[in-house]
């Protein structure tokens, strides 16, 4: 699903703040990384369509996430304390990274770029860390299966309230 944005025409290369140069080095340039809670998923419907959230929340503050119905689907079960009949791919990636001796260590959600969120998970596994990039909506929802902490920067929640 795409977000709607009001960002630069030019979209062929990120604004200045997106924390990637184009050597692929990582640079955290969102302010300081505070964490959040999944205040739950919640919907929307307008003009006979159904639009689907997930909102983190830090303090006062709320971040609203696009997702998808499937990602929906994926994030309120764990909350609701729900399963499946048979593991959905979170729950096997969850299984996969336990048996092969990791763990997720936290997500970070702190790239914005046209109007869409970015995340990292953070994976430790035999002293070491592993980051992987995600879609929020994923990273979300292994976390709340992992019981791992969600973090937000500080210009990212800024964002969102206005």
């Amino acid at each position: 699903m795409a977000e709607e944005h009001d960002g630069p025409e030019n979209l062929s290369e990120p604004p200045a703040f997106f924390p990637r140069d184009l050597a692929g080095d990582y640079e955290v340039r969102g302010g300081d990384l505070l964490q959040v809670r999944v205040d739950g998923v919640f919907a929307a419907e307008s003009d006979g369509s159904i639009t689907r959230f997930v909102v983190l929340s830090e303090g006062g503050r709320r971040l609203p996430i696009l997702i998808g119905p499937f990602e929906a689907s994926a994030i309120s079960l764990p909350l609701d304390g729900a399963r499946a009949d048979r593991p959905m791919t979170h729950d096997l990636l969850n299984t996969v990274v336990e048996r092969l001796g990791g763990r997720l260590a936290k997500v970070v959600i702190d790239d914005l770029w046209n109007g869409i969120f970015y995340a990292r998970m953070i994976f430790e596994q035999g002293g070491g860390e592993l980051e992987i990039d995600a879609r929020p909506s994923d990273a979300v929802a292994l976390a709340v299966r992992c019981g791992a902490p969600i973090f937000v920067s500080d210009d990212i929640l800024a964002t969102a309230e206005g």
